[in-house]
Formats: structure tokens, C-alpha cells, sequence
């Protein structure tokens, strides 16, 4: 077989000079930083490397010394001080840590088109296709000839063209292999390059879109590559741009009959979007830039067409409220894409590709381009109306096939969204029935395909912010009713709707910037289930009234009918058998008028608004706050608390609601991380809105200065001109110029009074609130406990800012804390349409079901499923897919495979820190997870370093003061030996203390770790008192008889025991020895993997037996209904055995799973969101027991009891084992058999101080390695 050598084409030479540029732009460690994408740092926490390795010197010398030290710290076990409880230090440097990769090597210094490029037309005759000019490591400059054949050197120089190939000059076939030729240098790296190990395709693929990183390199100049641009291969070629619409239905329209296809068909949907996103990012660049010109000609409202987009700022913001209503809308928009999008089993209705951009404070709308109008030629008006547009208020009456089917597909698609059929009237007067606002308007494209446009009032008003509009057309009688209820309204009635004295106690409604205040999907959907309830609880009353459900059950009896009636008008159901609820869009909208006719429908309607309004506030922020009362992963930035928030359908724009029920609270102490995460979004949206403004006034020379004078007046209080002034005085005596008097520009003028004032008029006028946010910066930080920091952070992600990479000290006012250079670059800000990977969520939701059940096997498949899909659809990278593997990992870990629990969290934490963001409260979470397997598998310094990675990042977006700070520092106390353990779990009592109590689970179990620790350290006296607190706690959540009370009694008891031996020990050896050693207590690693599995939420000890109390009533009901038959469905002996199995296994172990919600929303709630408190089950005495311990012996010799207690307990652990492997758990359970092995503890600590383990002095002690000093002598 002889290989032969395929000719060369000029595309295909492009196409090969093209890979070559490719292999020659090595991905190296700081691409993602100087792309403002977020990078992945875990691999320098799980590849060992050297200190010193691959630093670099001069200006980066400080980082290096830094990194060195937070290295050696980690390697040692003890952590860096900033790490430390009460360290106020916060040190950007630390968070992006060197990556044991190097940056690539330099492998020529230019390659690039030559001047001579292209070859003259007799020089084309003869096969020349390019030519290249190449500037070698070595400084040589060669130019370089493309042909037919391959590549050659040729006699050209940079004065002379001569195309004749050099002398001795060979042809290759590959453009390397003629570099490796010319350049040994080249050689030696590019042989390197081939060598080098590949990284895993979840780090170096590219993400689907873009995650912002808000800091980047520290020099941003020394990081900038060359591209090697100059060859023209980015440049495109002069083809028609694509046809964003186009490509993306025909991904839609992909077949979906088998799984493959549908497949296939996710892939292709999600590749389409994620290339639209990416051009909208680069549109919006180039066309802020100012390099395209609008295509209408009205500088005041710009539309601009590039690269198949059509973007502008929207329609006219007058109607809406200016630019705010501008903006409301483009937003809204996108949420009505976004929702017609999401039906599934509606394929024929389509709309444009849609996505908004935010950049240099202007907001584009971004659009595919519309299919032109069938019809749209001239020819006759009726056939032109009837395949043009066909739905709307301005269609006209029409009928023809085409409607009539799309009016199905609208039709089909109210039912979905909970739109209400209805009809208004026209300008003209005519009546137009409508499925949908009456701004959207349906079309039939050239390509037959139906679009539904300008949707943005898809969801109902929101009655809390909506002027009361008239809403139908009203005659002189109902005119002066209006005026009766005005009177009435004034005089302090409610509005029908509304409950009683709810405008007085809340202040609603009340106007709003812009008057396109609409509920979300998540609100509509809540309260109708709870209007269902509603109506469940009302049939059940009145059906109790006439004498039961048996008695009013039949087909004959009108009574149940009658029920269901009066229950159907009381709920406001639009039937008057069945319970349905829909909504109509145009209510409390400006302008649009409806008939007399409908007078009866839109009071229901308004009515059922104003009550859908009134449940935010009296039923859903109530709901909210309680959760982050027993939740310990609530929020801790901007992102999390607003995506908390829409979980529970409330508005952004309710914060300010939100912070006055906060202080309202009797709990607003243990509220105050809530508080302060409200406050301090309240703060930067505001002062986001002012910015966008204040960059309309900026030139662009002007930015990188006008950005950071904006910053430090915003963080630094009295900032004035006057300190831009002096810096620009002293940078221009060091360079040796004298500094002249330039022009004042608007923006310098700026001080920090001035730009905080309009803060708070924003605030106040947004979200109600005048006095929250003081005089200053300063005011927040001692009220509200805000970091300078923090705050910094979340205007960057909102703003799209990147800043460069050192510790900024915002605390001085002696100089600006940021300057011009740190500005390193802004970025567009988009909001896109996400598209579902439907197999994978219901693969996900599957494994769901099985988890509530206890069915680990089951659901392990199914998320292996789901794992695999979404690894197909989207390579990993997307959110779900993170959240997907995080509850792999957990189940895995659950039923014994602690490695491959560790290789899937792997994957989940690259996933978090490249989707998500390396600094996101997901991403802290996954660290956290990563820890315990980490730890699971004897990798204690990985482990380590997770969580101190955990905290660092805990630190820099909140500050300490968190509750989930608690459950880092008890994993680190627990797995730190030396002095920092008691500050780590001290720190974590204290924080479980303040947010939950001392009758708190969590509290009791810090409680029980100091104790134990005290113990180790041989302080027996507050061990006993910090396990009596645990033992109360214990006692009051469950029982006196509950295994876990009962092991609290035992440790009490067997440290009590230890103490009185250590007195006695201390009596005995006299008065001269004031410090005697004695053996102390130490837990085993099998010990502390049990106690932080349960720390961290993975197992969870609970209380509650609803299954077993419905299956013992569902029992009583058979039998009651076997006597009144007279059938013998079973024996009394089997009831008796089946009541006392009942009650024997109310003390069953079992470990509680949070519930996993559906979709991406829900998904996103077990990634480290606000999350429901679960109820709680019943623990056995075999691995149940926090305080059952397991111990390192280490004496020579062990005693018989203590090996007949081991024996009892590996028996008692078997019988366990087998009789819940029988026995399935329901109600959320996770069985005791899915836990790993290594999880079970064999003694108890009576056990083991129980045994007489021989000692040199002939005492009895325990763990006959460890000594400590005892640091006092505690009472029997």
C-alpha cells in the first residue's frame, strides 16, 4: 500500500493554513481570562506541581509569593490566615490560582499573508494559489510559496519578488513539516505541542454561550497573543449572511420519531441558538463601536441590519414609560419567546430567534430576520390578507384555511399558558376575538410556516403596579358607579379582590417607572394550585353540609352538582362544572377598550388579578422567607437571591416589599444574610440604572477613566474630582512631564454625594424605599454588614465589566482604589432563549420519582441516563447537566462507590465553574461535595483544599456571616488536627446558634463536635457541657426514646466517666505534677466521613413516619370496611402483627433526600438555591447515631468486651442491612442499605471506654497513641 499525496486546491490550502493556525494557537491557562470567560481552576487544586514553578517575574512577583504561601499552607494542613474565622482580609490574587499547565511556547514570531499576496495572474497559471511570509524564533524572514503540490520556499524578499523557488528548496505536502525544515526551534516546540497530554474535553470545549468573568489577567498587555490575524482567515467570505430564522426552524422541524433523532434534533436546536447568541454579542460590538450605519435614519430610534440580525432599541418607550418601558418591553419579549417555546406538542406556531443585549449601557433588542409575507405582491387585497397577516387587532375580519389552523394552534396554546379567550374592540369599533395580548400578531411566512410576534404582553398585569384603567366601554349609568366607587375608595373600601385593609397595610398599588408590570409564569402557575385547593376545600364543606360525600355521590343527586357550582363561582372558575382558571392578558393594559358585553368577564378577570396580586404579598414572600429561615443554602449574591425569588413567582421588583416583611419579622436577626443580599441588589441595580445613563456621555478615549471615577465614587465615600486630579499630577512627575491643564469633562465632574443621591432617588422610586440605604456606602457596610467587595463584584457580572486581577483596598479615602488600567474590558450582557433537552429532563425527572421513593438502583440508572443525554445534547456543558451529575455523584456515594462518586463530582465542579462561573454559589456547594468524597477516599489534603476553596469563595461574594459558612468550617473542623479545629467549629456553633436556635438539628450536631473535640484535647469539662446542650436538643426534637437521644446519654455518660478517671489519675500522682498526660479519645476516619455526610445534607437524620401512619389508617379503613361486608380480608392475628411491625419500625434509620424539582428551574433549587426544610424520619441505632463512634485503637493488646461489643455491632449493622433490604422506604427516603459501609459505625463511645486497654502505668485508658495535657479536673 502506498500512500498517495491529494492535490491542493485553493480552498483546500485555506483550509489546511487554516489548521495550522489552529494547532500554532495552543489553548494555554489564561485564554479564558483574556476572553472574559470564566475559567476552571480545579485542576491546580488536584494536580500537584512546585512552588515555583512556571511563575513569572517582575510586577507578577507579588501573586507569585502570594500563591506560594496559600501552597505551602495547603500542603501542611493548616490554612492561610485570610481563611481564618474573623480574618476581615479578602484577597482577589488567591481566587484565581496558578494552573499547573504552562502558557504555550512561542512558536514563530509572525505568520502572516505576505506583501507580495496574491500572485499575479501568469503566476496563477502556474499553480500559485498564496503567498506566506514567516518570521522564525531565530529572526529569519522566509517567504513561502502555496501550490498545487504543497509548500516551497521561494526568493522573494521583503524590496524583491521572485517567485522561483529557493535553491534546494523542497516541496512539502505540509505546511509543519516545512517550518520544522527552516526553524529547529519550531521544530523542537511543535514536537513538544504533539506530546503534549490532552486535557479532559469538559475543560477545553467550548462553552454553548458565554459566562462572564468580571476579573482577568494582572497584566493585561504581557497576556495578549498573537492571533497570527494578519493571514485573513477570520475574515468571512463575501457570502450572503445566514439565515438566523431559517437555520433554527429547520433544526426545530428535525424529525423526532425515534431517540436518536430527537437527539440529534436537541444538538442541532442548541448549536443554532448558541451561534445566534454568539453573533448577537458581536453585532452588538460592532455596532456600539459605531462601525455600522442604521438602516432607517433616525438617530433618536436606530435600527441596524448585520450579519442576518435585525437589532434596535425597540419601539417607541413613550407609552411604556420612556426608556425604562423601552427596556421592560425588549425584556418582556424575550419572556414571551421564551414561553411559547416551551410547549410541547405545539410545532406549527413559531417564533423568531430572539435575544437582548446589554453593552456600554444601551439595551438592543436582537431578532432573526422574518420570512417575507406570502402574498406580499401586489395582487388582490383579500388573498394578500388571507396568507398574510392573519391574526390580530389590525387583520381585519377575515376566513380562510390558514387562519382557521392557526387559530387552532393559538387555541391550543391559551390552554397551556392559562389565556383566557375574550374579545376587544377595535379603533373602529369592531370586535376582534383574541387568544393572546392584543399587541401580538400572526403571521404566515414565504416559507409556510405561522409566527406569532411581539408577544411581550403574554402574561397578565400585575395588579400591584398597574393604574386602574377603564376596562371595557362604559355607558353614563356605570360612569357615575365609577364615581360612587371612587368616593368609596377614598373613604378607605377595598376594591372587590383585594383583602380587607390590604392598600392601607401594604401601600398597593402604587405606581411604577414603567407601566408594564406583568406576573410571572411561576406566580400564575401557584395560585392557581392554590385556587384549586380553594375549590377542593370548598366542595368538601359544602358537600359536608348535606350530608357527606357517600350521600351525595350518586348520578341522581343534584347536591354534589350544586356543590360544584357554587364552588366553581366562588373560586372565580371560568366553567360552572369543572374547576378552570385562565387569565386575560389585556386587563388593566392602557388603550385597550372591550364591549359591554364583557362587562360580567372582566370584573371576574379583575377580580382574579387583584387576588393573584394580593397572594405575592400575603402567601409567596411569607413562603420565601421562611424557607431561607430553614434553609442553610440560601442566597448569597444577586444571581442566587433573584433566581430564589422567580422560584416563588415574586418579581424583582417586590425587594423592597421583601426587605420591609424582613424587618417586620420576628426573625429578622436570624434574617440578616437575607437583608443584607436584598439590600445590597436594591443597591446595585440601582446604581446599574444611573451608570447606563452616565456612560451616554462618555467618549470612547475617555472610557477606562470614566468607569473607574464611576466606581470609586460609588464604594468610596466623599470621592471627588479632586482625587483624579492629584493621581493624574503624580503620575506625570514620575514620567518627567509636567501636567498641563486639560479639559474638564461632564463625567469628571461627578463626586460620590452626587452619584449616591441618585441612587437613592432610583431606589426610592423603584422599590419604595427613601432611608435603607443611608448617606453612603459606609452605611450599608455597619448596618447591613455589605462588603465593598461583594458589591464590586455583582456591578461587574451585571454590568459586564472586567477588571484586572489584584487586591483592591476599597477602604482608603486617601487615594482612588481603582484606576483607568484596571478597566481591562466590558462585555455584552445577553439574555437568550434556553432550549430544553427534553429526554434528559425526563430521564431526570424519573430518577425524581425514584428518589422520593428510596429507590436508589433505579434512580442511579436513570441519572446515569440523563447524564449520558446530556452529554450527547450539549457535551455537559449547560447547568442541568451540572446539577444532574452533583446527584449522581451523591447517589453513588450513597450506595458505597466513594470513587466513582469523586470522578463524577470531578466533572460537576468543571461544569459549575465554566457554565455557572468559577465564583458562583453552585459552584461552592459542588467544592463542598467534592470535599466529603474527596475525603471518602483517603484523599484528606484534596479534601482540605476543596473546602477552603469553598470558604474563600464564601468569603468574597457574602462574607463570613452565612449559614452555609457553618457547615464549611464543621467539615473543616473535623478534618484539621491542630489549633485551628476549635476556631473552625466554634465559628460554626456560632453561626448555627444565630440562625437557627439551639433546639436546631444542625446546632446539636456542632455542639456534639465541639464535645467531642473538647474530648481530644482532654477539656472533659466543656465537652460535658457542650454535649448536655446536644442532649437537650436532642431531646426536644426527638424524644427521650429516639436512638439518637439514647447515644447522647451514652457519650454524656462516658465522658463523665472519663473526667472522674482523670481526676482520680491527677489525685494520685500528687501535688508536684501540675500537668499529667492521659489518653484521649479520638473518632476514626470512618467516624468523621459519617459526621460530615451528615453536615453537609448528604444523609439526614429526621423524625417523621407519615408513610407508616397512612398505611396503619389505610389498614383500619380495610378492616372497618371487611366488618361492614362481612368479608374476611384478614386475620386478626396478621392485624396485630402488621400494627406491631408498624410500630417496630417507626425507629428505622433512614436518610431523607431533598426533592429534586422539575425542569431547569428546579433543578437549579438542588444546585445551591433556596430549598425546601423536608420532614424528617425516624434513625436506628445501627448507623443512625452521630454520637456512635467508631475509634483508632491503637494499645497493644484489646480487651474481650470490647471485642464481643464489635461483634454485636457488625451483627446487629447485618440484620439491618437485610431487613431494610426488604423493606422499602417511601415519603423521600433514602434506606440505610444504600449508605457505604464505611459509614457504619461498629462501637459505640460506651464501648470503647468500656474496654480496658493495657497501659504502661497499668491505668485504663483509651487509644493508647495520643496524649494531651488535661486542662482541668471535671465533677462527677
Amino acid at each position: 500500500m502506498r500512500l498517495v499525496e491529494e492535490p491542493y486546491t485553493y480552498h483546500s490550502a485555506r483550509l489546511h493554513l487554516a489548521r495550522v493556525v489552529e494547532l500554532l494557537r495552543a489553548p494555554g491557562p489564561q485564554d479564558a481570562l483574556r476572553e472574559g470567560r470564566s475559567p476552571s481552576v480545579l485542576e491546580a487544586f488536584t494536580q500537584t506541581q512546585a512552588p515555583d514553578a512556571a511563575l513569572p517575574n517582575g510586577k507578577n512577583q507579588k501573586r507569585a509569593v502570594t500563591n506560594s504561601k496559600s501552597e505551602v499552607s495547603s500542603q501542611d494542613g493548616s490554612p492561610p490566615e485570610y481563611l481564618l474565622p474573623g480574618s476581615s482580609e479578602r484577597p482577589l490574587m488567591a481566587l484565581l490560582p496558578h494552573s499547573s499547565q504552562t502558557e504555550a511556547p512561542s512558536y514563530l514570531k509572525d505568520l502572516s499573508l505576505s506583501c507580495w499576496n496574491p500572485p499575479p495572474g501568469h503566476r496563477k497559471l502556474q499553480g500559485d494559489f498564496m503567498y506566506i511570509t514567516v518570521f522564525t524564533v531565530e529572526g529569519r524572514r522566509c517567504d513561502i510559496t502555496s501550490c498545487v503540490k504543497g509548500f516551497f520556499l521561494n526568493r522573494s524578499t521583503e524590496d524583491a519578488f521572485d517567485p522561483r523557488p529557493a535553491q534546494s528548496s523542497v516541496v512539502y505536502h505540509c505546511l509543519t513539516d516545512l517550518l520544522c525544515h527552516i526553524s529547529p526551534a519550531f521544530k523542537q516546540t511543535f514536537t513538544t505541542l504533539k506530546t503534549r497530554p490532552q486535557q479532559p474535553a469538559v475543560e477545553v470545549t467550548p462553552t454553548p454561550y458565554h459566562t462572564l468573568s468580571w476579573l482577568g489577567p494582572p497584566c493585561a498587555s504581557r497576556a495578549h497573543k498573537n492571533s497570527y490575524s494578519r493571514l485573513g482567515l477570520d475574515e468571512q467570505a463575501a457570502t450572503q449572511a445566514p439565515d438566523w430564522n431559517e437555520e433554527l426552524q429547520g433544526a426545530r422541524d428535525l424529525p423526532q420519531g425515534s431517540l436518536e433523532e430527537r437527539v440529534q434534533r436537541d444538538r442541532a436546536v442548541l448549536q443554532v441558538n448558541g451561534a445566534f447568541v454568539r453573533a448577537v454579542m458581536q453585532g452588538a460590538e460592532t455596532i456600539i463601536d459605531g462601525f455600522v450605519e442604521p438602516v432607517n435614519g433616525n438617530p433618536e430610534d436606530p435600527a441596524f441590519l448585520w450579519g442576518g440580525l435585525f437589532m434596535s432599541q425597540g419601539a417607541g418607550g413613550g407609552m411604556f414609560g420612556n426608556e425604562r418601558g423601552r427596556r421592560a418591553a425588549q425584556r418582556l419579549e424575550l419572556k414571551g419567546v421564551q414561553a411559547y417555546s416551551d410547549l410541547e406538542g405545539l410545532q406549527g406556531l413559531h417564533t423568531l430567534p430572539t435575544a437582548i443585549v446589554d453593552y456600554r449601557g444601551v439595551r438592543l433588542s436582537a431578532q432573526g430576520l422574518a420570512p417575507g409575507l406570502e402574498g406580499s405582491e401586489q395582487g388582490e387585497e383579500s388573498n394578500a390578507a388571507s396568507r398574510g397577516l392573519l391574526y390580530g387587532v389590525n387583520a381585519g375580519p377575515q376566513e380562510s384555511p390558514h387562519r382557521r389552523k392557526l387559530l387552532a394552534l393559538l387555541a391550543h396554546s391559551a390552554k397551556s399558558l392559562s389565556l383566557q379567550r375574550h374579545v376587544v374592540l377595535t379603533p373602529n369599533g369592531h370586535k376582534v376575538p383574541l387568544f393572546t395580548a392584543a399587541d401580538a400578531q400572526g403571521l404566515l411566512g414565504a416559507d409556510g410556516r405561522f409566527y406569532l410576534l411581539d408577544v411581550f404582553r403574554t402574561f397578565p398585569a400585575d395588579a400591584n403596579f398597574c393604574p386602574e384603567t377603564e376596562s371595557h366601554t362604559p355607558t353614563e349609568d356605570e360612569k357615575t358607579n365609577k364615581s360612587c366607587e371612587q368616593d368609596l375608595e377614598k373613604n378607605g373600601c377595598q376594591k372587590e379582590g383585594f383583602p380587607r385593609n390590604y392598600c392601607v397595610s401594604s401601600g398597593l398599588p402604587r405606581s411604577f417607572p414603567h407601566s408594564l408590570c406583568r406576573l410571572r409564569p411561576e406566580l400564575v402557575q401557584a395560585f392557581i394550585q392554590h385556587k384549586h385547593s380553594q375549590f377542593t376545600q370548598l366542595v368538601r364543606e359544602k358537600l359536608d353540609e348535606n350530608g357527606g360525600f357517600e350521600n351525595c355521590a350518586l348520578a341522581s343527586d343534584s347536591r354534589s352538582t350544586d356543590a360544584m357550582r357554587a364552588a366553581c363561582q366562588e373560586v372565580g372558575s371560568l366553567s360552572d362544572i369543572i374547576f378552570e382558571m385562565r387569565f386575560n392578558p389585556n386587563v388593566f393594559s392602557p388603550g385597550i377598550a372591550f364591549p359591554p358585553s364583557e362587562k360580567a368577564s372582566i370584573n371576574l378577570q379583575e377580580r382574579l388579578l387583584r387576588e393573584a396580586a394580593a397572594f405575592i404579598i400575603t402567601d409567596q414572600i411569607p413562603a420565601f422567607i421562611q424557607c431561607c429561615l430553614q434553609s442553610r443554602e440560601a442566597p448569597m449574591d444577586g444571581a442566587s437571591l433573584k433566581h430564589a425569588l422567580h422560584q416563588k413567582g415574586i418579581n424583582v421588583r417586590y425587594l423592597g416589599i421583601v426587605s420591609k416583611s424582613i424587618i417586620q419579622s420576628e426573625h429578622k436577626e436570624r434574617l440578616r444574610h437575607i437583608m443584607r443580599s436584598v439590600m445590597g441588589d436594591i443597591f446595585i441595580r440601582s446604581a446599574r440604572r444611573v451608570f447606563n445613563t452616565f456612560l451616554q456621555g462618555v467618549d470612547v478615549p475617555s472610557f477606562s477613566a470614566a468607569v473607574s471615577h464611576f466606581l470609586n465614587c460609588l464604594l468610596v465615600p466623599n470621592f471627588s474630582a479632586s482625587f483624579v486630579g492629584e493621581e493624574t499630577k503624580k503620575k506625570s512627575r514620575r514620567r518627567g512631564r509636567t501636567a498641563g491643564s486639560s479639559e474638564t469633562t461632564p463625567w469628571s465632574l461627578l463626586t460620590g454625594a452626587e452619584l449616591w443621591n441618585l441612587v437613592c432617588q432610583d431606589a426610592a422610586e423603584t422599590y419604595d424605599i427613601s432611608d435603607s440605604l443611608g448617606s453612603g456606602p459606609s452605611h450599608l457596610v455597619e448596618h447591613f454588614g455589605l462588603q465593598k467587595l461583594s458589591l464590586l463584584r455583582d456591578f461587574c457580572l451585571k454590568t459586564g465589566l472586567q477588571l484586572r486581577l489584584r487586591d483592591y483596598f476599597l477602604e482608603t479615602q486617601s487615594k482612588a482604589p481603582i484606576s483607568p488600567d484596571d478597566i481591562l474590558n466590558i462585555f455584552p450582557v445577553v439574555k437568550h432563549v434556553h432550549m430544553p433537552t427534553e429526554d434528559a429532563v425526563k430521564a431526570f425527572r424519573a430518577a425524581q420519582n425514584f428518589l422520593q421513593k428510596g429507590l436508589l438502583e433505579q434512580a442511579h440508572e436513570k441519572l446515569k441516563e440523563a447524564a449520558y443525554l446530556y452529554g450527547r445534547v450539549c457535551d455537559d456543558l449547560h447547568p442541568d447537566a451540572c446539577f444532574c451529575n452533583s446527584i449522581l455523584a451523591k447517589v453513588t456515594f450513597l450506595q458505597g462507590k466513594s470513587a466513582e462518586a469523586r470522578s463524577v463530582q470531578l466533572k460537576a465542579v468543571v461544569m459549575s465553574e465554566r457554565v455557572l462561573g468559577f465564583d458562583h454559589p453552585n459552584t461552592i456547594q459542588q467544592y463542598a461535595l467534592l470535599g466529603v468524597y474527596a475525603y471518602a477516599g483517603g484523599e484528606t489534603a484534596l479534601a482540605q483544599r476543596c473546602f477552603f476553596r469553598a470558604r474563600l469563595l464564601i468569603l468574597t461574594i457574602h462574607g463570613e456571616d452565612h449559614p452555609y459558612t457553618a457547615t464549611v468550617d464543621s467539615c473543616l473542623g473535623l478534618m484539621l488536627t491542630e489549633d485551628p479545629t476549635g476556631q473552625f467549629l466554634k465559628n460554626a456553633l456560632r453561626l448555627n446558634i444565630s440562625f437557627f436556635g439551639l433546639k436546631d438539628f444542625n446546632t446539636a450536631l456542632t455542639q456534639h463536635l465541639l464535645a467531642q473535640w473538647m474530648c481530644r484535647k482532654g477539656d472533659y469539662r466543656s465537652a460535658m457541657t457542650h454535649e448536655k446542650e446536644a442532649l437537650t436538643a436532642f431531646t426536644s426534637l426527638f424524644g427521650e426514646d429516639h436512638p439518637q437521644t439514647c447515644c447522647s446519654k451514652e457519650f454524656l455518660s462516658t465522658i463523665t466517666k472519663q473526667a472522674v478517671k482523670v481526676e482520680r489519675t491527677l489525685r494520685q500522682a500528687g501535688a508536684d505534677c501540675t500537668e499529667q498526660t492521659i489518653e484521649c479519645l479520638n473518632p476514626t476516619t470512618e467516624t468523621i466521613l459519617e459526621q460530615m455526610v451528615l453536615v453537609t445534607g448528604i444523609r439526614r437524620i429526621s423524625r417523621s413516619d407519615r408513610f407508616n401512619e397512612f398505611k396503619q389508617k389505610h389498614l383500619e379503613r380495610k378492616v372497618a370496611a371487611a366488618k361492614e361486608l362481612g368479608i374476611k380480608l384478614i386475620t386478626g392475628s396478621a392485624i396485630t402483627d402488621l400494627i406491631n411491625a408498624r410500630e417496630g419500625t417507626s425507629n428505622k434509620e433512614t436518610g431523607n433526600w431533598k426533592e429534586v424539582q422539575d425542569g431547569r428551574h428546579k433543578a437549579e433549587e438542588n444546585g445551591g438555591e433556596i430549598q425546601e426544610q423536608q420532614p424528617a424520619e425516624d434513625q436506628s441505632k445501627s448507623a443512625a447515631t452521630v454520637s456512635a463512634h467508631s475509634c483508632e485503637e491503637k494499645a497493644a493488646e484489646q480487651s474481650k468486651d470490647e471485642g464481643e461489643s464489635s461483634t454485636e455491632a457488625a451483627a446487629v449493622d447485618a440484620k439491618k442491612e437485610k431487613n431494610d433490604e426488604e423493606h422499602g422506604a417511601m415519603n423521600g427516603a433514602v434506606d440505610s442499605p444504600v449508605s457505604p459501609s464505611s459509614l457504619k459505625s461498629k462501637l459505640t463511645w460506651a464501648d470503647i471506654v468500656g474496654s480496658k486497654a493495657v497501659n504502661g502505668t497499668g491505668s485504663k485508658t483509651v487509644n493508647g497513641a495520643d496524649s494531651v495535657a488535661v486542662r482541668g479536673a471535671a465533677k462527677e
